[in-house]
């Protein structure tokens, strides 16, 4: 298990990584190749607490909007369509959960570097690409469009690829504009990430394993918390005034560095 130091510094690394588009769970993999240990699974399935309270806590005025939507039978768009992008990715995830957590699938440098490389090349000519008529805010999304969006979050469950990266990707070819795709992709993995979470808390193995890990879970989740807040926040405020690019750059560069490390191996 890891001490005290690595419990914070994976803490961070899933709180910023979550929603920056760089892939948490290929930074983790990498973070854990790095700290000389196997890839946990578990324990970085239940990392996805803490950045799953800090969505919730951030988007809260939206989700109650939402909600009181509901109640008094006004526009919930938003509402389907979050949960028409979900179903794909959930489904996906929930049945071929076995495969996709085996340690040479999940734990794997190459694939995680190809990804990175891939998405990040995406990522980098996304501006370039050709898009959807323009849509202001994810509740004008039509249900095709959402169901594309959903199509593309599946392959965030390949270490590497980035959920919000591969959402907002497909936000901005459904014809959303960069901040809109983001805040759209953030509201998109709310019900995938309780999901996680509701599961972490009902499985009997799952339970076992965080009763025997009580004090490390915490704390490094904790640390997702504030560090997962941060990122939300600074993504938003980032992609209202700049594409994806950087980003994109940072995980080519990243790749390379990788696949270097995998030959010299």
């Amino acid at each position: 298990m890891h001490n005290i130091f690595e419990t914070v510094i994976l803490g961070l690394v899933q709180g910023l990584t979550e929603f920056i588009p760089v892939s948490s769970s290929g930074h983790l993999v990498i973070t854990q190749f790095f700290f000389s240990q196997a890839s946990d699974h578990m324990f970085l399935e239940f990392l996805d607490i803490g950045t799953t309270v800090a969505l919730f806590v951030y988007f809260r005025k939206r989700i109650w909007e939402v909600l009181t939507n509901i109640v008094a039978k006004k526009n919930i768009n938003l509402l389907r369509n979050v949960i028409i992008t979900a179903v794909p990715a959930g489904a996906v995830g929930y049945f071929l959960s076995d495969f996709l957590n085996s340690s040479w699938f999940f734990g794997s440098l190459t694939v995680v570097a190809i990804a990175l490389a891939l998405i990040g090349l995406v990522m980098v000519f996304i501006e370039k690409l050709p898009k959807a008529s323009p849509v202001e805010k994810g509740e004008d999304l039509s249900p095709a469009r959402a169901l594309v969006v959903g199509l593309v979050q599946i392959l965030a469950l390949v270490p590497g690829v980035s959920r919000s990266g591969s959402t907002i990707v497909a936000g901005r070819l459904a014809g959303l504009d960069s901040a809109a795709a983001a805040e759209y992709s953030f509201l998109a993995a709310l019900p995938i990430m309780f999901g996680v979470m509701l599961k972490l808390m009902l499985g009997h193995t799952e339970r076992a394993y965080l009763m025997a890990h009580l004090s490390t879970i915490i704390l490094s989740n904790l640390v997702a918390f504030v560090a997962g807040m941060f990122a939300v926040g600074f993504m938003l405020r980032y992609l209202s005034k700049h594409s994806l690019a950087l980003f994109g750059w940072y995980r080519v560069g990243l790749a390379a560095i990788l696949l270097t490390v995998i030959l010299l191996q």
